[in-house]
């Protein structure tokens, strides 16, 4: 099977900020990266573990899109914290986006994430799920 790099258009996620790529697609399998809550228009982060989940659930969306994917597609998520005292307000959020069948999940706190983010995300997909 060929490898296809996945990349949003300019403006849709943020660009990747090191040697990876957005995501990765292998058949009917997409990996993305993990999502930082960088607003892509703005290049900053909204305040808040509340606000942070929403922006890395919208870059996660856009990024699926590129493959006509939705979150409804989404099979495994991994969720990085650096505080798990926030994980109520956090999955309030997750699970307004994630409400019917929602996928297989582990959470874990991290001593940090990239430029001091609260949460990063990162989710596989399958096609014909």
């Amino acid at each position: 099977m060929s490898k296809k790099i996945i990349q949003a258009p300019e403006g849709k996620a943020p660009q990747a900020i090191g040697p990876y790529s957005q995501g990765v697609r292998v058949g009917d399998l997409v990996f993305l990266s993990g999502q930082i809550p960088t607003d892509p228009a703005t290049g900053a982060f909204p305040e808040g573990i509340a606000a942070q989940t929403e922006q890395a659930i919208k870059n996660i969306t856009a990024l699926l899109a590129v493959e006509g994917l939705t979150l409804a597609h989404v099979v495994k998520a991994s969720v990085f914290m650096a505080d798990l005292a926030e994980f109520a307000a956090m999955n309030e959020v997750y699970a307004r986006h994630f409400a019917s069948a929602p996928p297989a999940r582990s959470t874990f706190q991290v001593a940090k994430l990239p430029r001091d983010a609260r949460v990063e995300i990162e989710v596989v997909a399958h096609a014909g799920a």
